[in-house]
């Protein structure tokens, strides 16, 4: 194939797609760009038919280093395993793809897309949706394309929407919306926002949807340039007496599902497929047929299921669409962590815990996007016998991470700032127990430990998920989902907010036929059942405690002088060292001169905090301190002021009358009360006069360097001034011998 390129402009902004260069081996191979950022999106579809009952695609997102100019981190200094990041891109290119194949495609289909380069002014993410629909049409996959995704911000200041905005342009937007389908339908939407509205939300979904259709145009247009070949593919057609033979059990399907303990519902459900595997099907059919059966057998399920709520408006475990499942919640629920939330819905069971520490423990990211960490995680962990299942515990899945990050982004815009709570805040959600919904679960359960913990939260979140049943033009939306009516039902809608708007926003769309109307009737339903939730939660724990757990660091920040910081650390750290080794307390020190202070007991704050305070305070004359004497010289002695000074005590005002040896009043480690006498204004040494002094021990000027001037001590007037032995000068200053 020859190269063939197309280049356009859409929304003031620069794109390309390109093939026929690159990646030829590839079923089909598309460079796609915007700006300079150029990501290479190869697909490849087996030639062989899997045995499965579902369609085997596989999507892989490839973080680069070298696409940012960067060498990986860590020993091998080769990318590893992918980033969070990495991740939920992949997720995203999977979601809008898949309902593109027609049912009863069992050809594998992997999806790569490889970053080649990154700018750090465009963003990476969305535009792979459009090169991978484009790399399946090039290669003549049997695809329902073109489909495209776009992200829609919103200018703060100006309520313009933005079309793929740019990393300075998303900095400066309260809305962050990824939406992705085709010209007719829309797929999937995923969105962060700043509490905006419903009505606004579903204005900037109207004109995302607008906007995929014009990407759509432009990639048809390349796509008629290229001209590919469609690919010969038959579809899996099972025999039709399995259907015949199942299609008699709808009743008792449909009384078996009726029951709302999951765990008894889907052992009904599960004898009644065993049985009708047994009674009709032998077992050579049971060999050849394995997975047409139970394919046959979920969609015996899926429709009594969908004929129940269509027909009655009743569903499996009895509730109307719009109710929602018995709720349990308990805030503080653990004692010492700090703070601690569990929320049940239903059969749904999450327990969020609350972890305050401090800001250098923050999430440091070695990833291509020009983001360095977060000081606020959301972690989710889904083990196996939530579900009562036995499985293997290991990393978390891009389901965890996914469903992580919803929660994460549903609670971002209510974290106070870092000057408003100087911590790094991390949660975990572990979900208990699981009957859908476990991610909207999570976001309730850790707002209520962020409260549990009192962090300053500006408001508190809910969230639930919705669902679709449609059939033709027979349409009902349902609240709060459990696990079988997201598995057979059309949608699952994901909504989270406060009383004043939406925070976060996740949806996946199997229902082609999915309208702005009809998400607009979900938004308003999700509105309502939101309330309902949140007026619950707020029962419980109607705001954020007013004082932390006693086992919660306290943080106290201070500032310092930048020209300061180097004392305070020390050479190679050992001042700091020293003082948190002293008082117990953490220190981060920042390099605008912010300094937090951490600890569990406030005296050890207070201690650091006195003694970081000492380091940078200069001395000024007249000043009293207690100092330890830390250094003996022939001619004085040096006392420490504070952890960084140190000043002269002069040998002739160690005591009262004359001190032959230093060593004869004083010793290392003495501790002595002095006064500031003087502060060089050139080099800042220090001279001290030591205050209630001792009278000078007999016989100690006999052992001095001044033994000539022993017997000088009744000679003229005495010198009263504060600081002068209690000697006589016989009219002249004694000599001063500081040197410091």
């Amino acid at each position: 194939m020859e190269k063939i390129v197309e280049s356009f402009e859409l929304y003031g902004k620069q794109y390309r797609f390109e093939t026929g260069e690159l990646a030829k081996q590839a079923t089909g191979a598309v460079l796609v760009t915007q700006g300079d950022t150029t990501i290479l999106v190869t697909a490849v579809v087996s030639k062989q038919e899997k045995d499965y009952d579902f369609f085997p695609l596989t999507v892989d997102y490839i973080e680069k280093m070298y696409s940012v100019g960067r060498i990986p981190g860590g020993y091998l200094k080769r990318e590893a395993r992918p980033s969070e990041k990495g991740t939920l891109n992949a997720r995203m290119i999977d979601r809008p793809i898949r309902p593109g194949f027609p049912d009863g495609y069992k050809n594998e289909v992997h999806i790569v897309a490889t970053t080649l380069v990154c700018d750090g002014e465009n963003q990476p993410d969305v535009i792979c949706v459009g090169g991978a629909s484009a790399a399946l049409l090039v290669g003549g996959a049997p695809f329902d394309g073109p489909a495209a995704c776009v992200k829609i911000g919103r200018n703060a200041e100006t309520g313009e929407f933005i079309v793929n905005p740019t990393y300075e342009e998303d900095a400066n937007s309260d809305l962050d919306l990824t939406i992705a389908g085709t010209k007719d339908y829309i797929s999937m939407v995923e969105a962060g926002a700043k509490e905006i509205s419903e009505e606004d939300m579903l204005a900037a979904m109207t004109f995302g949807q607008e906007a995929i259709a014009a990407f759509c145009d432009k990639q048809a247009e390349f796509i008629a340039k290229v001209n590919p070949t469609p690919m010969e593919y038959k579809l899996h057609t099972p025999a039709p007496e399995i259907a015949e033979r199942v299609e008699p059990y709808f009743d008792r399907m449909s009384a078996a599902l009726k029951d709302a303990d999951k765990l008894s519902r889907m052992g009904k459900v599960e004898d009644l497929k065993a049985e009708i595997t047994t009674n009709e099907f032998s077992d050579e059919e049971r060999a050849s047929w394995g997975s047409d059966i139970a394919a046959a057998l979920k969609k015996l399920e899926k429709k009594a299921m969908r004929k129940m709520v269509i027909e009655t408006g009743e569903r499996a475990d009895g509730r109307r669409p719009d109710e929602i499942r018995p709720l349990h919640i308990v805030p503080g629920y653990l004692p010492r962590v700090h703070g601690s939330g569990l929320f049940q819905r239903g059969q749904t069971q999450a327990l969020s815990i609350c972890t305050l520490g401090m800001l250098n423990e923050w999430q440091r990211l070695d990833t291509i996007e020009p983001v360095e960490g977060k000081r606020y995680m959301h972690q989710y962990n889904f083990p196996p016998y939530c579900t009562g299942e036995v499985g293997r515990m290991g990393s978390p899945k891009r389901r965890e991470i996914g469903h992580g990050a919803l929660a994460e982004r549903a609670l971002l815009p209510v974290i106070p700032s870092e000057d408003e709570f100087p911590y790094a805040i991390r949660v975990v959600s572990e979900i208990m127990e699981s009957n859908g919904s476990s991610s909207m679960a999570s976001t309730c359960g850790s707002t209520l430990a962020l409260m549990d913990a009192g962090v300053p939260i500006k408001a508190p979140v809910s969230g639930i998920a919705m669902g679709l049943i449609k059939e033709g033009d027979d349409v009902v939306i349902l609240s709060d989902i459990q696990g079988l009516e997201d598995f057979l039902g059309d949608m699952d809608f994901k909504v989270c907010g406060t009383s004043k708007g939406i925070t976060a926003l996740q949806m996946d769309n199997k229902a082609k036929g999915l309208s702005v109307d009809i998400l607009a009737r979900a938004l308003k339903q999700a509105h309502e059942g939101r309330a309902f939730i949140l007026s619950a939660m707020l029962e419980k724990l109607p705001e954020p405690r007013a004082e932390l757990r006693d086992t919660a660091p306290r943080i106290e920040t201070i500032h310092i002088p930048v020209d300061k910081i180097r004392d305070v650390i020390g050479s190679g750290g050992k001042v700091v060292r020293g003082i948190q080794e002293e008082t117990g307390a953490n220190i981060d020190i920042q390099e605008d001169g912010t300094i937090h202070i951490a600890a569990v007991e406030g005296k050890a704050g207070e201690a650091a905090k006195a003694m970081i305070l000492g380091i940078v305070k200069e001395p000024e004359v007249g000043e009293v301190y207690e100092g330890e004497v830390v250094g003996i010289k022939d001619f004085g002695a040096f006392v420490k002021l504070t952890p960084g000074k140190d000043g002269l005590l002069h040998i002739s005002r160690v005591a009262n009358g004359r001190v032959g040896k230093v060593e004869d009043v004083l010793s290392l480690g003495d501790i002595v009360k002095v006064q500031v006498l003087e502060v060089d204004p050139k080099t800042g040494k220090i001279s001290l006069d030591r205050l209630d002094k001792p009278d000078a021990p007999e016989g100690s000027a006999d052992n001095g360097r001044e033994h000539s001037h022993r017997n000088n001590n009744d000679r003229g007037e005495r010198d009263m001034r504060p600081g002068r032995s209690q000697r006589s000068s016989n009219g002249r200053t004694p000599r001063r011998r500081h040197e410091a």
